[in-house]
């Protein structure tokens, strides 16, 4: 069959590429055509267009750059229309996904999205839009299947695809040599893959570098940007920066300080302790305040429905408050395992891999119904 998948960042890149992986394995004449990145490309994608060009977060920022979204979504909806699959995977992405799926639904396409919108956050009337828009939905999130089933609709949940992403990683033994690395303990920092977010949060992480004259820093550098862009940054901090290979450094980090989002989990999940950081655009964030639902923002805080990892947000996240945080991340054995602990109840409803190879079986069943 023909698969058209779109993902607007990294994290749906990732999880892209694991889910064209499982549905090469099942349906070995699968074509793709993706939005997506480099891991869809590299799993035999055609890729029509590049997340780095879409990836636009916040209120403010998604109005500066309308001209160029609304560019993107007519684009999408053209190439979509010109080569006519049998199935439209949408990966999270919610903002560009949903108006997709409407354009899709007309056109008598079959709507599967994987990896729900987060509309239990805010402005849940969003499910009626998912429920006349999309044929099936597949949840990531334990909670989501009670939440969705509170407004009249079932929902498949698959389990986690990070859990895949993780058990199918294989340590290099030589990490540390072969990037020039000291032994020194490492901080591993994950300032995001968008622009907005690296160029607000890494000069707040570097801030405390200083702070750990027995640790060494580095920088888990976005696959969208090449090293001459991290410079304007680490241009007074010896502090490299190593591409493709978050997770080897995260298997070699004592502690980490890490941009909210799925890189929050993916931390977690390799038992790292971290001081979860955020950083909007001020209209931003006000507006955020007053219409989004969770009392946490961090994907381990929220499963765990409770207070695991220190979320410094907006005027909080200041080199002052990271020292503090990482300070007692590093020295306080208490509050340390006291966070590892927290971590072993989340990797229990967290459950087993196998997310992709789920989805993988349910979307072609569902194509072959239809």
């Amino acid at each position: 069959m023909k698969y058209y998948l779109v993902a607007g960042e990294a994290s749906g890149d990732l999880h892209g590429a694991n889910l064209m992986k499982a549905l090469k394995e099942k349906d070995p004449q699968a074509e793709f055509r993706v939005f997506g990145g480099n891991l869809m490309l590299a799993e035999g994608g055609i890729l029509v267009k590049h997340y780095a060009d879409m990836a636009f977060m916040g209120f403010i920022e998604v109005v500066m750059n309308l001209n160029a979204i609304l560019k993107n979504l007519k684009f999408c909806k053209d190439d979509i229309a010109a080569w006519q699959p049998d199935v439209l995977v949408l990966i999270d992405f919610p903002g560009f996904n949903l108006k997709i799926a409407e354009f899709a639904k007309a056109n008598n396409i079959l709507v599967c999205y994987y990896i729900s919108p987060k509309v239990w956050a805010w402005n849940q009337k969003r499910v009626l839009k998912i429920k006349r828009t999309v044929d099936h939905l597949f949840c990531i999130l334990p909670f989501e299947v009670d939440f969705y089933r509170e407004w009249g609709m079932e929902v498949d949940y698959v389990g986690n695809p990070l859990l895949d992403a993780v058990a199918a990683f294989s340590p290099n033994e030589n990490f540390v040599a072969n990037n020039n690395l000291s032994a020194k303990k490492i901080i591993a920092l994950l300032p995001g893959s968008r622009k907005q977010e690296i160029s607000r949060l890494l000069p707040a992480m570097l801030g405390v570098t200083d702070k750990f004259p027995d640790h060494q820093f580095v920088i888990a550098g976005a696959p969208s940007f090449n090293a001459d862009y991290y410079q304007q940054f680490i241009v007074e901090k010896n502090v490299p920066v190593i591409f493709n290979a978050t997770y080897d450094l995260l298997s070699n980090a004592e502690a980490a300080l890490v941009a909210s989002g799925t890189a929050t989990l993916e931390t977690a999940l390799f038992n790292v302790p971290q001081v979860v950081v955020y950083m909007g655009h001020p209209v931003s964030i006000g507006i955020a305040r007053m219409v989004v639902k969770i009392k946490f923002i961090s994907l381990v805080n929220l499963i765990m429905d409770k207070m695991v990892v220190k979320e410094l947000i907006q005027q909080d996240c200041n080199p002052e408050n990271i020292t503090a945080e990482l300070d007692k991340i590093i020295d306080n054995k208490n509050y340390r395992n006291r966070m590892l602990g927290d971590y072993d109840e989340l990797d229990v409803k967290m459950g087993k891999p196998g997310a992709s190879a789920k989805t993988a079986e349910l979307i072609i069943k569902y194509a072959t119904k239809k």
